[in-house]
């Protein structure tokens, strides 16, 4: 279509992106990356929202559903903070869904709705795949040990002095904080 004046209408853009050296009209080209270290560099949000988009489309229902829910309680933590929460915060949140799991597991069990708590179960295996992987007892104890040592604690009074520094040690790995505390009564008693 041409205008009055004798140039078509959309000349004019091209004209302003050829000087500043780019076409917009030009197809877009995008560079390759290597899929194995792209996973590595990926945050964990951003690993989530690609794998709830592949549960779509794999029409996965218990996987959709539990993505869906932990993007929620993140999306939540992001808005309460006004920021973008960093991995250590996001496997935190993480750590959390999995023990309101086990706890609503324990329920269910009590409560004679195995359904449920199959369901439950299931849906904790699944956040534990975004999970760090948990310590070994051997871990758990070599932690203890140092911590004790660290705070030079020989009394339950300083059970949490110690559950704090073995906790620091194990930064990293997914611990249940039961089974640690558990350890730790157990070798100031």
């Amino acid at each position: 279509m041409r205008h009055p004046q004798g140039f078509r209408f959309f000349d004019f853009l091209v004209r302003d992106q050829e000087v500043e050296g780019s076409n917009p009209f030009a197809p877009t080209t995008y560079p390759k990356t290597n899929q194995a270290s792209t996973r590595k560099n990926m945050s964990l949000t951003e690993r989530i929202q690609k794998e709830l988009t592949a549960a779509m489309k794999e029409k996965d229902e218990l996987r959709l559903s539990v993505l869906r829910m932990m993007k929620s309680a993140l999306k939540n933590k992001e808005i309460e903070k006004m920021r973008p929460l960093e991995d250590l915060e996001a496997l935190q949140i993480l750590q959390t869904l999995v023990k309101q799991r086990r706890e609503s597991v324990e329920q269910f069990t009590k409560g004679g709705r195995d359904d449920l708590a199959a369901k439950e179960a299931q849906e904790i295996k699944i956040i534990e795949t975004y999970l760090p992987a948990a310590p070994s007892d051997a871990e758990i104890s070599r932690a203890i040990e140092e911590a004790v040592a660290d705070t030079e604690a020989d009394s339950l009074k300083q059970m949490g002095a110690v559950i704090k520094a073995a906790r620091a040690r194990l930064e990293g790995k997914t611990v249940d904080g039961k089974v640690l505390s558990d350890k730790v009564r157990e070798r100031l008693s």
